[in-house]
C-alpha cells in the first residue's frame, strides 16, 4: 500500500500522568490492518470524542491516541469490492476513534464492515452535522414512535437540549409535529431554541426534586435524555401512563437512583438507545431515514465549522460545558 503523509491530532500520556494534545504529521503505514484506507473529508466532535481526548480509560484503554468516532471522505485503497477506490463513505462508531485511530486523523483504515456508502440525499458536511448526534437523536425518537408516542399523546421532554443529540431530536421532533418541552441551564439559548420548534422549557431545579419521591405528576408522553444521573431519574417519575424514556447519554452522571414504581404504576417504558453497535441494517435504514423523508433543513444553524487546528479548543470547550451545538471538523482545511 502507498504510504502517505498526513495530520492527525495526537493525545499522548505524559510523565506526570496528564495528557497532551497536538496535531502531529502521521504515516499512513502506521494505521492499522484494514480492509479500507479512507481520506477524511469531514469528521465531528463529540462527548466520547471529549473524553477520549483527555485520557478517559473507559473510552481508550492505551495512548498515543487519535479520537474521533465520526468520519466521512473517500476510499482510497480497497480490498474489498462493495467500495471501490473512489467510493464516498461514512463511518460512525464501531470501535473508531476509541481504540482505533479515528476521524480526527486525514486518514482512517477499518474494518468494511464499519462503513456504508455516503447516504445520496446528503452531501458530506450535513452527514458530519449529523454524525453520530444526529444518528443518535433519530434511534430516540424511532424509538418513542415504534412504541406509539405520536403527537396527539401529549408532551416530549428533551433534556441536554442544547448539546448535539438533543437539538437534532428537537428538529426531528419538530419536523414530525411534536409539542417540545426542553430542559437547559443555559436561558440565553431559549430564543433560539424557541425559533427550532420548543413551546416550553424547565430550568436546572429539576435536580431538585427531592429523592425520595417516589413519582411526580404526570407531564410527559415521552422523554429523550441525554444526560443520565438525577435527570433521568426524575423524568421517568414524572413520565405520564404508558409513556416512553429513551435514555442515550451520561453527560451528567452513569447513575440511575430511580425506584419501580413508574414502571408498575403508570407503566413507562424505559429504551436504552445505543449507537457505536449498532447493527449494520439498523445502521443503513436510519441513515436512509435522515437522507429522506427526516432530512433537515436547519443544521446549518446548530453547528458550526473548525479546521484541524482549532481542535483542541473546542475540546476545552465541550469539557467545559461550553460548547453548543455540533462542532465538524474540516479535515483538509489545515492540509
Amino acid at each position: 500500500m502507498e504510504n502517505r503523509t498526513y495530520q492527525a491530532l495526537i493525545v499522548r500520556e505524559e510523565a506526570d500522568q496528564r495528557f497532551s494534545r497536538a496535531v502531529e504529521s502521521r504515516n499512513t503505514v502506521e494505521l492499522p490492518p484494514g480492509d479500507l484506507t479512507i481520506k477524511v473529508r469531514y469528521s465531528s466532535l463529540n462527548y466520547k470524542d471529549a473524553l477520549s481526548a483527555s485520557g478517559n480509560r473507559g473510552v481508550t484503554r492505551s495512548y498515543p491516541h487519535t479520537p474521533g468516532i465520526d468520519a466521512v471522505g473517500t476510499v482510497v485503497e480497497s480490498n474489498r469490492k462493495e467500495f471501490a477506490p473512489g467510493s464516498e463513505v461514512l463511518c460512525t462508531g464501531y470501535d473508531l476513534g476509541m481504540n482505533t485511530p479515528g476521524g480526527f486523523g486525514q486518514y482512517i483504515r477499518v474494518s468494511a464492515d464499519w462503513v456504508l456508502a455516503r447516504p445520496q440525499g446528503l452531501s458530506a458536511l450535513e452527514c458530519m452535522q449529523l454524525g453520530t448526534a444526529g444518528f443518535t437523536a433519530a434511534q430516540c425518537v424511532a424509538g418513542l414512535r415504534n412504541n406509539g408516542v405520536f403527537p396527539e399523546k401529549g408532551q416530549v421532554l428533551v433534556t441536554g437540549a442544547t448539546g448535539g443529540v438533543g437539538l437534532i431530536a428537537i428538529l426531528l421532533l419538530a419536523k414530525l409535529g411534536y409539542e417540545i418541552h426542553a430542559l437547559t441551564g443555559k436561558k440565553e439559548r431559549q430564543p433560539l431554541l424557541r425559533s427550532l420548534g420548543v413551546t416550553s422549557f424547565a430550568g436546572p431545579g429539576l435536580l431538585d426534586q427531592e429523592p425520595e419521591k417516589l413519582l411526580l405528576p404526570g407531564r410527559w408522553a415521552g422523554v429523550v435524555d441525554t444526560v443520565g444521573g438525577t435527570i433521568l431519574a426524575n423524568a421517568v417519575k414524572g413520565t405520564d401512563y404508558d409513556g416512553v424514556v429513551a435514555s442515550c447519554g451520561n453527560a451528567l452522571s452513569g447513575d440511575l437512583p430511580l425506584n419501580v414504581y413508574p414502571f408498575i404504576l403508570r407503566g413507562v417504558h424505559l429504551l436504552g438507545i445505543y449507537s457505536a453497535n449498532c447493527p449494520m441494517p439498523r445502521r443503513q435504514a436510519t441513515w436512509r431515514q435522515l437522507s429522506a423523508e427526516w432530512k433537515l433543513d436547519e443544521l446549518a444553524t446548530i453547528s458550526r465549522v473548525v479546521p484541524l487546528s482549532a481542535l483542541d479548543q473546542e475540546i476545552e470547550r465541550m469539557l467545559a460545558r461550553k460548547s453548543f451545538g455540533r462542532t465538524v471538523v474540516d479535515m483538509e482545511e489545515d492540509a
